[in-house]
Protein backbone atom coordinates (compact mmCIF):
# COMPACT_ATOMS: atom_id res chain seq x y z
CA UNK A 1 0.00 0.00 0.00
CA UNK A 2 1.31 3.56 -0.86
CA UNK A 3 2.41 5.46 2.17
CA UNK A 4 0.39 8.69 3.25
CA UNK A 5 1.95 11.68 2.29
CA UNK A 6 2.63 13.96 4.88
CA UNK A 7 0.00 16.92 5.81
CA UNK A 8 1.94 19.75 4.16
CA UNK A 9 3.87 18.94 2.00
CA UNK A 10 5.07 20.24 -1.17
CA UNK A 11 4.06 19.08 -4.61
CA UNK A 12 6.87 17.78 -6.64
CA UNK A 13 7.73 20.25 -9.59
CA UNK A 14 9.63 20.17 -12.79
CA UNK A 15 13.25 21.39 -10.94
CA UNK A 16 14.92 24.39 -13.15
CA UNK A 17 12.48 24.58 -15.63
CA UNK A 18 10.44 28.13 -15.28
CA UNK A 19 6.41 28.76 -16.01
CA UNK A 20 5.85 29.67 -19.64
CA UNK A 21 6.45 33.53 -19.49
CA UNK A 22 3.79 34.41 -22.22
CA UNK A 23 0.18 34.97 -21.68
CA UNK A 24 -2.49 32.53 -22.42
CA UNK A 25 -2.81 32.10 -26.26
CA UNK A 26 -6.72 33.18 -27.46
CA UNK A 27 -7.85 29.68 -27.62
CA UNK A 28 -7.56 29.33 -23.96
CA UNK A 29 -9.26 32.39 -22.83
CA UNK A 30 -12.66 32.22 -22.07
CA UNK A 31 -15.51 34.98 -20.88
CA UNK A 32 -17.31 33.67 -17.85
CA UNK A 33 -20.46 34.29 -17.55
CA UNK A 34 -22.55 35.49 -14.42
CA UNK A 35 -24.01 32.53 -12.55
CA UNK A 36 -27.35 31.43 -13.82
CA UNK A 37 -29.83 29.57 -12.36
CA UNK A 38 -28.31 26.06 -13.06
CA UNK A 39 -24.93 27.02 -11.48
CA UNK A 40 -26.77 28.57 -8.43
CA UNK A 41 -29.49 25.19 -8.39
CA UNK A 42 -26.23 22.99 -8.22
CA UNK A 43 -24.08 24.78 -5.98
CA UNK A 44 -26.66 25.14 -3.19
CA UNK A 45 -27.43 21.60 -4.13
CA UNK A 46 -24.16 20.55 -3.27
CA UNK A 47 -23.78 22.52 0.03
CA UNK A 48 -27.25 21.28 1.25
CA UNK A 49 -25.92 17.82 0.74
CA UNK A 50 -22.54 18.21 2.51
CA UNK A 51 -20.68 17.46 -0.85
CA UNK A 52 -17.77 18.33 -2.73
CA UNK A 53 -17.22 18.31 -6.27
CA UNK A 54 -14.12 18.06 -8.50
CA UNK A 55 -15.70 21.13 -10.27
CA UNK A 56 -14.68 23.59 -7.51
CA UNK A 57 -11.72 21.37 -5.47
CA UNK A 58 -9.90 21.13 -8.94
CA UNK A 59 -10.49 24.55 -10.40
CA UNK A 60 -12.13 23.19 -13.39
CA UNK A 61 -12.43 25.95 -16.35
CA UNK A 62 -15.60 24.39 -17.73
CA UNK A 63 -17.62 25.02 -14.12
CA UNK A 64 -20.15 27.43 -15.50
CA UNK A 65 -20.52 25.73 -18.76
CA UNK A 66 -21.34 22.31 -17.27
CA UNK A 67 -23.45 23.22 -14.36
CA UNK A 68 -25.52 25.52 -16.28
CA UNK A 69 -26.33 22.17 -18.25
CA UNK A 70 -27.16 20.34 -15.00
CA UNK A 71 -23.56 18.23 -15.57
CA UNK A 72 -21.55 18.32 -12.53
CA UNK A 73 -18.84 15.74 -11.28
CA UNK A 74 -18.91 14.37 -7.75
CA UNK A 75 -15.62 14.26 -5.77
CA UNK A 76 -15.79 11.27 -2.79
CA UNK A 77 -14.00 10.12 -0.01
CA UNK A 78 -13.71 13.98 1.26
CA UNK A 79 -11.51 16.71 0.10
CA UNK A 80 -7.94 15.58 1.60
CA UNK A 81 -6.29 13.06 -0.57
CA UNK A 82 -3.28 11.07 0.44
CA UNK A 83 -1.59 11.24 -2.35
CA UNK A 84 0.54 14.72 -4.24
CA UNK A 85 0.05 14.52 -8.18
CA UNK A 86 2.62 17.40 -9.24
CA UNK A 87 -0.41 18.72 -11.39
CA UNK A 88 -3.56 18.26 -9.34
CA UNK A 89 -5.39 21.10 -7.21
CA UNK A 90 -6.80 18.93 -4.60
CA UNK A 91 -5.47 19.11 -1.11
CA UNK A 92 -2.96 16.58 0.03
CA UNK A 93 -3.19 15.48 3.94
CA UNK A 94 -4.65 12.92 5.93
CA UNK A 95 -8.46 12.52 5.40
CA UNK A 96 -11.58 12.04 7.92
CA UNK A 97 -13.21 9.18 9.26
CA UNK A 98 -14.77 7.14 6.41
CA UNK A 99 -18.60 8.78 6.02
CA UNK A 100 -20.78 5.78 4.99
CA UNK A 101 -23.80 7.98 4.72
CA UNK A 102 -22.22 10.13 1.48
CA UNK A 103 -23.24 7.57 -1.30
CA UNK A 104 -26.66 7.91 -0.41
CA UNK A 105 -26.30 11.98 0.00
CA UNK A 106 -24.85 11.68 -3.68
CA UNK A 107 -27.00 9.72 -5.04
CA UNK A 108 -30.14 12.31 -3.55
CA UNK A 109 -28.32 15.17 -5.45
CA UNK A 110 -28.32 13.21 -8.29
CA UNK A 111 -31.83 13.12 -8.09
CA UNK A 112 -32.67 16.54 -6.90
CA UNK A 113 -30.32 17.70 -10.02
CA UNK A 114 -32.56 15.80 -12.62
CA UNK A 115 -29.12 14.42 -13.74
CA UNK A 116 -29.51 11.86 -16.85
CA UNK A 117 -25.36 11.16 -16.92
CA UNK A 118 -23.61 10.48 -13.20
CA UNK A 119 -19.45 11.42 -13.16
CA UNK A 120 -18.16 10.25 -9.98
CA UNK A 121 -14.57 10.40 -8.97
CA UNK A 122 -12.50 10.60 -5.55
CA UNK A 123 -9.53 11.04 -3.45
CA UNK A 124 -6.73 8.72 -3.33
CA UNK A 125 -7.70 6.87 -0.01
CA UNK A 126 -4.61 4.44 0.84
CA UNK A 127 -5.70 5.03 4.52
CA UNK A 128 -8.46 2.47 4.21
CA UNK A 129 -8.21 -1.20 3.64
CA UNK A 130 -9.75 -1.44 0.40
CA UNK A 131 -8.44 1.85 -0.99
CA UNK A 132 -11.82 3.40 -1.15
CA UNK A 133 -13.19 0.81 -3.44
CA UNK A 134 -16.49 0.14 -1.49
CA UNK A 135 -17.43 3.84 -1.69
CA UNK A 136 -17.24 3.88 -4.99
CA UNK A 137 -19.04 0.86 -5.41
CA UNK A 138 -21.89 1.72 -3.06
CA UNK A 139 -22.51 5.29 -4.72
CA UNK A 140 -23.03 3.57 -7.66
CA UNK A 141 -25.54 1.53 -5.96
CA UNK A 142 -27.04 3.83 -4.79
CA UNK A 143 -27.51 6.13 -7.89
CA UNK A 144 -29.42 3.00 -9.46
CA UNK A 145 -31.56 2.84 -6.67
CA UNK A 146 -32.49 6.21 -6.56
CA UNK A 147 -32.43 7.33 -10.03
CA UNK A 148 -33.07 4.08 -12.18
CA UNK A 149 -31.58 4.75 -15.73
CA UNK A 150 -28.93 7.14 -15.02
CA UNK A 151 -25.62 6.66 -16.45
CA UNK A 152 -22.72 6.65 -14.18
CA UNK A 153 -18.94 6.99 -15.06
CA UNK A 154 -16.90 6.07 -12.06
CA UNK A 155 -13.04 7.75 -11.95
CA UNK A 156 -10.99 5.59 -9.88
CA UNK A 157 -7.29 5.72 -8.37
CA UNK A 158 -5.08 2.38 -9.14
CA UNK A 159 -6.25 0.87 -5.47
CA UNK A 160 -2.61 -0.41 -5.76
CA UNK A 161 -3.31 -2.41 -8.13
CA UNK A 162 -5.09 -4.93 -5.82
CA UNK A 163 -7.37 -7.00 -8.13
CA UNK A 164 -9.92 -8.07 -5.63
CA UNK A 165 -10.51 -4.29 -4.49
CA UNK A 166 -10.95 -3.28 -8.27
CA UNK A 167 -13.30 -6.08 -8.87
CA UNK A 168 -15.91 -4.49 -6.58
CA UNK A 169 -16.67 -1.59 -8.74
CA UNK A 170 -16.82 -4.14 -12.10
CA UNK A 171 -18.99 -6.43 -10.64
CA UNK A 172 -20.96 -3.19 -10.71
CA UNK A 173 -20.84 -2.65 -14.17
CA UNK A 174 -20.64 1.32 -14.44
CA UNK A 175 -21.37 2.49 -18.44
CA UNK A 176 -17.53 4.35 -18.03
CA UNK A 177 -15.03 2.76 -15.67
CA UNK A 178 -12.21 5.61 -16.12
CA UNK A 179 -8.47 5.58 -14.66
CA UNK A 180 -6.23 8.75 -15.99
CA UNK A 181 -2.93 8.06 -17.17
CA UNK A 182 -2.27 11.76 -17.11
CA UNK A 183 1.40 12.18 -19.01
CA UNK A 184 3.64 10.54 -21.27
CA UNK A 185 6.10 7.86 -19.36
CA UNK A 186 8.85 10.15 -19.47
CA UNK A 187 7.45 13.07 -17.41
CA UNK A 188 5.01 10.33 -15.22
CA UNK A 189 7.38 10.02 -11.70
CA UNK A 190 7.98 13.63 -11.98
CA UNK A 191 3.95 14.76 -12.46
CA UNK A 192 2.09 11.48 -10.85
CA UNK A 193 3.59 10.61 -7.73
CA UNK A 194 2.37 7.63 -5.57
CA UNK A 195 1.50 6.19 -9.22
CA UNK A 196 3.63 4.47 -11.69
CA UNK A 197 3.38 4.49 -15.54
CA UNK A 198 3.09 0.74 -16.38
CA UNK A 199 0.79 -0.06 -13.27
CA UNK A 200 -1.94 2.07 -14.81
CA UNK A 201 -1.57 0.39 -17.57
CA UNK A 202 -2.00 -2.84 -16.11
CA UNK A 203 -5.02 -1.59 -13.69
CA UNK A 204 -6.68 -0.33 -17.23
CA UNK A 205 -6.31 -3.44 -18.80
CA UNK A 206 -7.62 -5.51 -15.71
CA UNK A 207 -10.73 -3.09 -15.51
CA UNK A 208 -11.19 -4.13 -19.56
CA UNK A 209 -10.50 -7.61 -18.56
CA UNK A 210 -13.34 -7.41 -15.85
CA UNK A 211 -16.10 -5.10 -17.03
CA UNK A 212 -18.91 -6.64 -19.07
CA UNK A 213 -18.62 -5.60 -22.90
CA UNK A 214 -21.71 -2.85 -22.61
CA UNK A 215 -19.13 -0.93 -20.21
CA UNK A 216 -16.38 0.98 -21.74
CA UNK A 217 -12.71 2.06 -20.33
CA UNK A 218 -11.43 5.36 -20.39
CA UNK A 219 -8.69 6.96 -19.39
CA UNK A 220 -6.98 10.95 -19.95
CA UNK A 221 -3.75 12.76 -21.51
CA UNK A 222 -2.73 16.23 -20.89
CA UNK A 223 -0.25 18.32 -22.64
CA UNK A 224 1.92 21.01 -21.67
CA UNK A 225 3.97 19.15 -19.51
CA UNK A 226 7.28 18.78 -21.62
CA UNK A 227 6.10 15.62 -23.36
CA UNK A 228 7.33 15.54 -26.95
CA UNK A 229 4.53 14.82 -30.16
CA UNK A 230 5.63 11.02 -30.18
CA UNK A 231 5.76 10.37 -26.78
CA UNK A 232 2.32 11.38 -26.74
CA UNK A 233 0.60 8.65 -29.71
CA UNK A 234 2.96 6.28 -28.05
CA UNK A 235 1.10 6.94 -24.98
CA UNK A 236 -1.99 6.60 -26.55
CA UNK A 237 -1.03 3.13 -28.36
CA UNK A 238 -0.26 2.16 -24.93
CA UNK A 239 -3.57 2.67 -23.73
CA UNK A 240 -5.20 1.20 -26.59
CA UNK A 241 -3.27 -1.77 -26.20
CA UNK A 242 -4.77 -2.13 -22.39
CA UNK A 243 -7.87 -1.55 -23.97
CA UNK A 244 -8.78 1.95 -22.98
CA UNK A 245 -11.99 3.03 -25.31
CA UNK A 246 -12.30 6.50 -24.60
CA UNK A 247 -9.80 8.70 -24.21
CA UNK A 248 -9.80 12.67 -23.32
CA UNK A 249 -7.12 14.92 -24.12
CA UNK A 250 -6.78 18.47 -22.65
CA UNK A 251 -4.14 21.37 -22.02
CA UNK A 252 -2.59 21.22 -18.69
CA UNK A 253 -2.95 24.43 -16.48
CA UNK A 254 -1.14 24.71 -13.59
CA UNK A 255 -3.45 25.93 -10.47
CA UNK A 256 -0.63 27.75 -9.25
CA UNK A 257 2.88 28.40 -9.17
CA UNK A 258 3.90 25.34 -6.76
CA UNK A 259 2.36 22.92 -8.99
CA UNK A 260 4.42 21.13 -11.82
CA UNK A 261 5.92 23.94 -14.17
CA UNK A 262 3.74 24.20 -17.64
CA UNK A 263 6.13 24.34 -20.63
CA UNK A 264 4.04 25.47 -23.50
CA UNK A 265 0.80 25.75 -25.07
CA UNK A 266 -0.06 22.93 -27.47
CA UNK A 267 -1.99 25.05 -30.64
CA UNK A 268 -5.30 23.59 -31.34
CA UNK A 269 -4.20 21.76 -34.34
CA UNK A 270 -2.34 19.51 -32.64
CA UNK A 271 -5.10 18.47 -30.44
CA UNK A 272 -7.20 18.03 -34.04
CA UNK A 273 -4.16 15.86 -34.75
CA UNK A 274 -4.53 13.01 -31.83
CA UNK A 275 -8.19 12.86 -32.65
CA UNK A 276 -7.38 11.71 -36.25
CA UNK A 277 -4.89 9.04 -35.02
CA UNK A 278 -6.94 7.88 -31.93
CA UNK A 279 -9.92 7.11 -34.55
CA UNK A 280 -7.60 5.41 -36.64
CA UNK A 281 -5.68 3.64 -33.46
CA UNK A 282 -9.04 2.09 -33.50
CA UNK A 283 -10.45 3.99 -30.10
CA UNK A 284 -14.78 4.36 -29.75
CA UNK A 285 -14.12 7.93 -29.06
CA UNK A 286 -11.38 10.64 -28.46
CA UNK A 287 -12.36 14.02 -26.87
CA UNK A 288 -9.12 16.32 -27.66
CA UNK A 289 -8.63 20.19 -27.22
CA UNK A 290 -7.31 22.59 -25.25
CA UNK A 291 -9.92 23.22 -22.54
CA UNK A 292 -11.00 19.50 -22.27
CA UNK A 293 -11.08 17.90 -18.90
CA UNK A 294 -11.49 14.14 -18.21
CA UNK A 295 -15.10 14.72 -17.06
CA UNK A 296 -15.68 17.32 -19.43
CA UNK A 297 -19.13 16.39 -21.61
CA UNK A 298 -19.11 12.71 -20.00
CA UNK A 299 -22.89 11.88 -20.94
CA UNK A 300 -21.77 12.43 -24.75
CA UNK A 301 -18.69 10.71 -24.94
CA UNK A 302 -20.47 7.13 -23.45
CA UNK A 303 -23.02 7.71 -25.64
CA UNK A 304 -20.65 8.53 -29.15
CA UNK A 305 -18.56 5.28 -27.78
CA UNK A 306 -21.94 3.20 -27.68
CA UNK A 307 -22.32 2.33 -23.79
CA UNK A 308 -25.21 4.83 -22.98
CA UNK A 309 -27.94 6.44 -24.59
CA UNK A 310 -29.93 5.25 -27.39
CA UNK A 311 -27.19 3.79 -29.04
CA UNK A 312 -26.45 1.46 -25.96
CA UNK A 313 -30.08 0.98 -25.74
CA UNK A 314 -30.63 -0.04 -29.36
CA UNK A 315 -32.78 3.03 -29.79
CA UNK A 316 -32.74 4.83 -33.28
Amino acid sequence: MTTLIPEGATRLTLVGVPQVPQRKPEWLRQHVPLAGPGYRDIKETMRGLTLHTVCEEAACPNIHECWEAREATFLIGGDQCTRACGFCAIATGKPGMLDRHEPLRVAEAVRAMGLRFAVVTGVARDDLSDGGAWLYAETLRQIRALVPGCGVELLVPDFGGVQEHIRKITDEAPEVLAHNLETVRSRFKHIRRGFRYDRTLEVLALMRRLLPPGSAVKSNLMLGLGETEQEVLASMRDLRAAGVEILTIGQYLPPTHTHAALQRYAPPEEFDRYRQAGAEMGFAHVESGPLVRSSYRAGRQAEAAGVWGAVASGMT
